[in-house]
C-alpha cells in the first residue's frame, strides 16, 4: 500500500468531528462513550496516551461497545483501541473477545487492516511493544490468517523486537492447521537459530500437522527428536500421535504406540481418552472384536472405561448387527462398577434409533421402566421424537406419559412437547392432547412460536378458549 494511503487510513481519527458538548465528565455517560469520545477528539499521535487518561471502567462489555461504534468505517481506529486495551494491566482480552473483534472489525474479509496498523506505526516512527504484536498475532490466529501472521512475525525485527516461543507457536500452528508443513518446519528450525526452544505446544502442533497430511514417519520421528533435545514426551504428545495414526488407518502402528505408552508409564501412561480413541477407530473400521480386546487391555492396565468408551463399542456391535454382544459388553462394564445400567442402556437406545431398530429401542426402554432403571433424557426424547416422526404420536405420548411418572425427563426441549401436542390434535386424540396441554401449563414450559397458531387452531375446535389463551401466553 502507498505511504500516502497508509497515512490517510492511520490518521482517520483526526478527521472525525468531536461532539459539540463534552460528555466526558458526566456520571451518566457509559465507559464506552467516554473512550469513544476520546478516540474521536484526539489525533492519531495521541490516541494511546489520551486513552490512558480516561477515568472509566475497562471490561469486555466496554470494549465490545466501542468496537460496535467503530463500525463500519472506523476499523483502523477500533483496532488501535482494541490493541491498547489488550496492553492494560487490569484487563485481558479473552478468547471470546478476540473472536468478537474479528467479527466487528471484519478482519477475515479485510485482513489488510492488521497490516495497515503495523505499517502505520512504522511510517510514523511509533514504538510498539512485543505485547502489542502478540495481540495482533492472536487476532490473526482467531481469523486463521497464516500469511498475515507470518508477515507480522517478520516485522517484529524492524521494531527492534525479538519474537519469543509463544509468538512463533501462534504462527507455526496456523501453518500446521493449513497443512503447510514445509513452512511449519522452517519456522521450527528458525526458532533454533534464534536461541529459542520448541516447547510442548510446538511439538504437539507439529505432530498433529504431520499426521493430518499423512506424514506419519515424520510425526513419529519428531517424538524421538524430542527425547534427544531434553523435552520428554507426555501422554498428550503420545495421544496426539496415536489419534493421527488411527485416522490414517495404520492400526498396527497404533497398537505399537499404545504398547510403548504402557511400557513407559509415568507421564506417558495411556488414559481413558487414549484407549477410547483407539477403540473408536477400530469400531469405525468395522473391527469391533479388536476394539473389545482393547477394552480388556484397558481394564488390565487399571484404566476404567467411561460412557463414551462403552457407547463406541455398543455402536460398533449394533452397526454389525451383533446386538447380543452389545448386551454382553454392558453386563461386563457394569460389573466393573464404573458405569450404570441406566447409562449403558440409554446409549444402546440411541444406537437402536440410529440404526432404525425402533422396536428393539421400545422394548428396552419399557423393560427399563418396568425394572426401575432410569433412561436419560436424551435417549427418552430422541426415541419419542422418532415415534412421532413415524406417525405413531399416540405411542409417543404414552411412552412420554410413562417416563414422566418417574420424573426421568429432567431436561427436554420445548420442541418435542410442541411436536407431541400438534400430532395429538392432528390425529384427533383430544383427551390426550388436553392432558398434555395442562401439563405444559403446570410446568410453565414455553412452546415454540412456530407451533402456537396450529395448536391454537386445534384448541378452538376443541372449544376450550381458556386453554387457548393460557397456551398463547407461554408461547415464544
Amino acid at each position: 500500500m502507498a505511504l500516502s494511503s497508509i497515512s490517510k487510513i492511520f490518521s482517520l481519527s483526526t478527521s472525525l468531528k468531536p461532539p459539540k458538548f463534552s460528555t466526558l465528565n458526566s456520571p451518566t455517560v457509559s465507559s464506552a462513550e467516554k473512550f469513544y469520545t476520546h478516540l474521536q477528539r484526539n489525533g492519531a499521535k495521541n490516541i494511546e496516551k489520551s486513552l490512558a487518561t480516561v477515568n472509566a471502567t475497562l471490561d469486555s462489555n466496554c470494549v465490545t461497545e466501542v468496537l460496535h461504534r467503530c463500525q463500519p468505517n472506523q476499523s483502523q481506529m477500533g483496532l488501535r483501541f482494541f490493541i491498547w486495551a489488550g496492553l492494560q494491566s487490569k484487563y485481558r482480552h479473552s478468547s471470546f473477545m478476540y473472536s468478537k473483534a474479528c467479527e466487528l472489525l471484519q478482519i477475515n474479509r479485510n485482513p489488510g487492516v492488521v497490516v495497515d496498523f503495523v505499517e502505520g506505526y512504522r511510517v510514523h516512527g511509533y514504538a510498539v511493544s512485543a505485547k502489542a504484536f502478540k495481540v495482533l498475532l492472536n487476532l490473526c490466529k482467531e481469523a486463521r490468517l497464516a500469511n498475515e501472521a507470518l508477515w507480522i512475525l517478520r516485522k517484529m525485527n524492524e521494531f527492534g523486537l525479538q519474537a519469543d516461543t509463544t509468538a512463533y507457536n501462534v504462527v507455526l500452528r496456523l501453518f500446521c492447521e493449513n497443512g503447510d508443513m514445509d513452512m511449519a518446519e522452517e519456522l521450527m528450525n528458525e526458532m533454533g537459530l534464534s536461541d529459542l526452544y520448541p516447547d510442548m505446544i510446538t511439538y504437539v502442533a507439529m505432530i498433529k500437522g504431520f499426521c493430518n497430511v499423512g506424514r506419519l514417519e515424520d510425526a513419529c520421528g519428531l517424538v524421538k527428536f524430542m527425547r534427544g533435545h531434553g523435552c520428554v514426551p507426555n501422554v498428550v504428545v503420545y495421544s496426539t500421535l496415536l489419534d493421527g495414526v488411527c485416522r490414517c488407518g495404520s492400526m498396527e502402528r497404533a497398537l505399537e504406540l499404545l504398547g510403548e505408552m504402557e511400557r513407559d508409564g509415568g507421564n506417558c501412561s495411556p488414559n481413558v481418552v487414549t484407549y477410547t480413541s483407539v477403540i473408536q477407530s477400530f469400531c469405525e473400521k468395522g473391527q469391533t472384536m479388536e476394539a473389545l480386546e482393547i477394552l480388556d487391555r484397558m481394564e488390565a492396565f487399571g484404566c476404567a472405561p467411561n460412557r463414551v468408551t462403552v457407547s463406541s463399542l455398543i455402536n460398533g456391535f449394533c452397526m454389525e448387527g451383533h446386538v447380543e454382544k452389545a448386551y454382553k459388553v454392558i453386563d461386563k462394564v457394569v460389573a466393573g462398577g464404573n458405569i450404570s445400567y441406566g447409562d449403558c442402556y440409554s446409549s444402546l437406545i440411541l444406537s437402536f434409533v440410529k440404526f432404525q431398530k425402533l422396536e428393539e429401542a421400545e422394548k428396552l426402554i419399557r423393560k427399563m421402566l418396568a425394572t426401575g432403571v432410569k433412561p436419560d433424557s436424551l435417549a427418552s426424547s430422541i426415541l419419542i421424537r422418532e415415534l412421532c416422526l413415524e406417525g405413531r404420536v399416540l405411542d409417543g405420548f404414552y411412552l412420554f406419559d410413562e417416563v414422566e411418572k418417574f420424573e426421568f425427563l429432567t431436561s427436554i426441549d420445548s420442541d418435542l412437547y410442541s411436536i407431541l401436542l400438534v400430532g395429538l390434535f392432528q390425529q384427533s386424540h383430544l383427551v390426550e392432547a388436553a392432558k398434555l396441554a395442562r401439563l405444559l401449563l403446570k410446568k410453565g414450559i414455553r412452546l415454540k412460536a412456530s407451533y402456537i397458531d396450529s395448536i391454537a387452531e386445534h384448541l378452538r375446535k376443541f372449544e376450550n378458549e381458556e386453554l387457548v389463551k393460557q397456551l398463547s401466553m407461554i408461547g415464544k
